[in-house]
């Protein structure tokens, strides 16, 4: 599997993870909002880190506006993004086959 391969799979397993813990906060009460003054930080940082350059600074904020505000948690933002990059975005381009 090719570099670029790897990297596109390990953000979609990270991705994955990263929404599962900002919507643990469904499943504690009370306790559960208050995690997210602690996770919405975190998780706008790992966006920006994940998807680099201008689109992941934009989206780092928009996910750090989804966690923090409640009843937002629901919305899966890691997994979104990574639909966009690499799903959408990515048919988007033409494909250039080179014939030998």
């Amino acid at each position: 599997m090719s570099e670029t391969k790897d990297n596109k799979y390990k953000n979609l397993l990270l991705g994955l993870l990263f929404d599962a813990i900002g919507m643990l906060s469904f499943a504690l009460p009370f306790i559960g909002d208050f995690s997210d003054v602690i996770w919405a930080p975190i998780a706008g940082w790992l966006m920006t880190q994940m998807y680099r350059g201008r689109i992941g600074q934009v989206v780092g904020l928009l996910t750090f506006i989804e966690e923090i505000v409640p009843g937002l948690d629901i919305v899966p933002s890691f997994t979104l993004m990574w639909l966009y990059t690499y799903v959408f975005k990515g048919a988007g381009q033409k494909k250039i086959v080179e014939v030998d």
